[in-house]
């Protein structure tokens, strides 16, 4: 399962609310790259894809890709509004390490 932090819950809702997307939710994937290997891919859906588990967090419907799940399982995103390293922040208790910007992981 994934969970979204309130910030992240509320920043995801303003985006949505913002592209006129009212029943949609977030995609989260992994997906090769980044100095660490693997790396992080959040947009916008308007619905779930074949073969997508969806969850719902704090209110957001957030889509996972069945290859993505096996590495965020039990992720948590926040966001962080801040001059230097704000933005959506990912606590996953798969990785193994990352790099110094949390942008990837492995």
């Amino acid at each position: 399962m994934i969970t979204l932090t309130p910030a992240a819950a509320e920043k995801i809702q303003e985006t949505i609310n913002k592209k006129g997307h009212a029943d949609g939710g977030l995609r989260v994937r992994v997906v090769g790259g980044g100095c660490s290997g693997l790396q992080y891919n959040l947009d916008l859906e308007t619905q779930e894809r074949k073969g997508d588990k969806v969850y719902e967090s704090s209110g957001i419907k957030v889509f996972i890709d069945l290859k993505s799940l096996l590495y965020l399982k039990g992720t948590e995103i926040d966001y962080v509004d801040a001059l230097q390293h704000g933005g959506f922040k990912f606590r996953n208790p798969n990785a193994h390490g990352s790099c110094s910007c949390g942008e990837s992981f492995h």
